[in-house]
């Protein structure tokens, strides 16, 4: 039996602390390791996999000593997978994020919490993007600092908590300016709140839902100019070859009414919506605001307004105008997962399957035919709607 203690801001319990007096081997950072007595102490120090086998050579007992709650974010994933859940026993203590939500005055229930420890921070800066309350556990290599600088375009209020329960515990609440300009000292957590799109009233579940009831919304859901919009059909076929989904950035290329970047960001997805005509880009910002999303809206021409932008993982182009061959290039070096194109006119689908070609992508090319029921006297007919083609590019 491994017994794993969670090291908080409250007194350990009387079977947690007789599992460390008992233990022949004592296993946990410094700053634990210097709160107990023990016969025998591992530093845990970065390498796990010393010392898990620091663990599995001990004949004797072994207590493990982690931050908070082991079992959140914690050891108790790894300790599981190599010795057996059912020879565990944990003894968890307040985790960080409990007691960051608790100095705020915030519930969390609703939160999403992810982690930039020892982990791509990509993930938890799109999450951010995307989601109203989220909590953050940081690293000395991404501080909250870190992920206030990336989040810098966006309007969003951050509470940081630092050395949460010790006598050096700090908490702030600021911007992202405020926070991307001050030094943090470790451990901390911080949340990022989008005041405007926060929850009301009660929850139903803890983590929230995040797919929506529907998707694939019909065209009436949006605003759009003279039926340029992608219709609901298409649209079913491009989300599920695009795949959105939570810590996701997806560019919608040539939005229009910003239907596909919406529906994105609605299925849970970072969203970046490249527009060049003004009109358009107030219509999508309205759209945006109707379907209550974050969305970020660059108003600008494809292939230049792409330059600067954080690399997505998944890219709806949408149109085929004159640099739709440039525009394409630059998705295809950059583009994490997958490409998806939609053409109307049949001259264009070749040279939008060679630049994605061209771009180590694996292509294939579909053709989208909907006929709608359509009331005619006292009988019904089919209505064609015009025919798209879907230009759909895989990184292998």
């Amino acid at each position: 039996m491994i017994s794993v203690v969670g090291m908080g801001t409250t007194p350990l319990s009387e079977a947690a602390r007789a599992r460390i007096e008992q233990a022949d081997l004592v296993v946990g950072a410094s700053r634990h390791l210097a709160r107990v007595q023990a016969r025998q102490i591992r530093v845990l120090d970065g390498d796990l996999d010393a010392a898990l086998d620091a663990v599995e050579a001990q004949r004797g007992n072994v207590a493990v000593l982690a931050s908070g709650d082991p079992g959140f974010f914690g050891i108790v994933r790894a300790l599981g997978d190599r010795f057996g859940r059912q020879n565990l026993d944990v003894h968890p203590s307040l985790s960080s994020v409990t007691l960051v939500f608790a100095r705020a005055g915030l519930s969390w229930e609703d939160a999403l919490v992810v982690s930039a420890h020892g982990r791509d921070p990509r993930f938890a800066i799109n999450t951010c993007r995307a989601h109203p309350k989220v909590a953050v556990l940081t690293s000395p290599t991404f501080s909250p600092a870190d992920l206030a600088s990336a989040l810098s375009d966006l309007r969003r209020t951050c509470v940081v908590g630092e050395h949460l329960g010790g006598q050096d515990e700090r908490v702030l609440r600021g911007s992202l300016d405020e926070v991307a300009t001050m030094q943090w000292s470790d451990p901390n957590v911080i949340v990022v709140l989008d005041e405007d799109r926060l929850a009301t009233g009660k929850s139903r579940s803890s983590p929230p839902r995040l797919a929506p009831e529907s998707w694939a919304l019909p065209e009436d859901a949006f605003e759009h100019r003279e039926s340029m919009i992608t219709k609901s059909e298409v649209r079913a076929l491009a989300l599920a070859r695009l795949g959105p989904g939570v810590g996701d950035l997806v560019w919608d290329v040539g939005a229009g009414s910003g239907s596909v970047g919406i529906e994105c960001a609605r299925l849970g997805a970072a969203t970046i919506a490249v527009e060049r005509e003004g009109d358009l880009c107030s219509l999508i910002t309205r759209n945006a605001a109707r379907h209550r999303v974050a969305l970020t809206l660059v108003h600008g021409s494809a292939p230049e307004a792409l330059e600067k932008l954080p690399e997505p993982d998944a890219v709806f182009v949408g149109g085929g105008g004159s640099s739709l061959e440039a525009a394409l290039e630059v998705v295809a070096a950059r583009v994490r997962r997958t490409v998806v194109v939609a053409l109307a006119g049949v001259e264009r689908v070749e040279p939008a399957r060679r630049a994605l070609l061209d771009g180590d992508l694996d292509v294939d090319v579909s053709l989208v035919q909907v006929a709608r029921f359509k009331a005619l006297g006292d009988v019904h007919r089919l209505a064609p709607v015009n025919p798209v083609f879907l230009v759909a590019g895989v990184r292998s």
